[in-house]
């Protein structure tokens, strides 16, 4: 992954996550494992834990403990109404981030001059 798709990343991960548990519930190697079956192979579990502490403690999702099959119970995360709001305005400000950098890239943006440099002469 290159570095400027991992900078990238790292500014829209939260609402890629929280997209995902809009979804359906999951838990962090569920969501790591989805992800990279999306593309994004770059992407660490431990990255995904980190994030979903964040997320938890700041009341965007709620957490459970679900028994495994396999070693100890998983943490399990789904949206909760908060969370949803703050999706609905990562999509918000992902929409018009999108809109102008279309524009832009077009040349079609309403000053089509880029501000210039005011230490030029």
């Amino acid at each position: 992954m290159s570095k400027q798709l991992t900078e990238m990343l790292k500014g829209t991960l939260e609402g890629i996550v929280l997209a995902v548990l809009a979804g359906r519930s999951a838990y962090g190697y569920e969501i790591t494992t989805w992800l990279r079956d999306q593309g994004f192979s770059g992407i660490a579990e431990g990255t995904i834990y980190a994030l979903l502490v964040r997320i938890e403690q700041r009341g965007l999702v709620d957490a459970r403990k679900v028994p495994s099959e396999k070693g100890p119970p998983r943490k399990v995360y789904s949206l909760n109404a908060q969370g949803r709001e703050c999706l609905e305005e990562f999509w918000k400000t992902w929409d018009f981030l999108a809109e102008r950098l279309g524009q832009l890239r077009r040349g079609t943006a309403r000053d089509t001059n880029p501000p210039r440099d005011r230490t030029e002469g």
